[in-house]
């Protein structure tokens, strides 16, 4: 697999951001440092997150992506919508609930050439910790499904 990358834009109001590769943990630092940052700093009408060229992503990434949505209501934007083409993937999304904060869909509506990759953050094994934690919880809060899945690793996670 393809190492994961993570770029982002905001064109004509629209915030995105496009997944590449296999995105882990090792960018969770960077992703969350991102979200806070562009929300805080953009005018954004609308949220599309791209992983069409995701080849994986873990629970961390999926429960930072969640945090959009949850940002997106707190901005009184749309639901944020996820564009997923492939079936595993899409199928972890259905399964982890986020039919019911996002809008999900199986091609682009629009092909930005303006997107620029972020850059790396490097973080602390304590905050890398607090990020994984607090993603999860995000994914937990979805339904009882993910609540089940995940609740002994933050448990475990917590406690270290």
């Amino acid at each position: 697999m393809k190492e994961g990358s993570i770029f982002s834009a905001c064109v004509d109001g629209r915030y995105i951001l496009k997944f590449v590769g296999d995105v882990r943990l090792t960018l969770c630092a960077t992703l969350d440092c991102h979200i806070e940052e562009s929300l805080a700093s953009i005018d954004a009408q609308e949220i599309l997150v791209d992983l069409t060229e995701a080849e994986g992503i873990d629970s961390t990434s999926l429960g930072l992506i969640a945090k959009l949505s949850i940002k997106a209501y707190a901005l009184s934007l749309p639901k944020p919508t996820v564009v997923s083409t492939n079936e595993n993937i899409t199928r972890v999304l259905m399964s982890m609930g986020f039919d019911h904060i996002f809008v999900l869909i199986s091609e682009l509506p629009t092909c930005p050439s303006d997107l620029k990759k972020l850059s790396f953050v490097q973080d602390s094994e304590e905050s890398i910790r607090m990020r994984i934690i607090a993603a999860h919880r995000i994914l937990i809060d979805l339904n009882d499904s993910n609540r089940e899945a995940f609740k002994d690793l933050v448990k475990t996670l917590e406690k270290s």
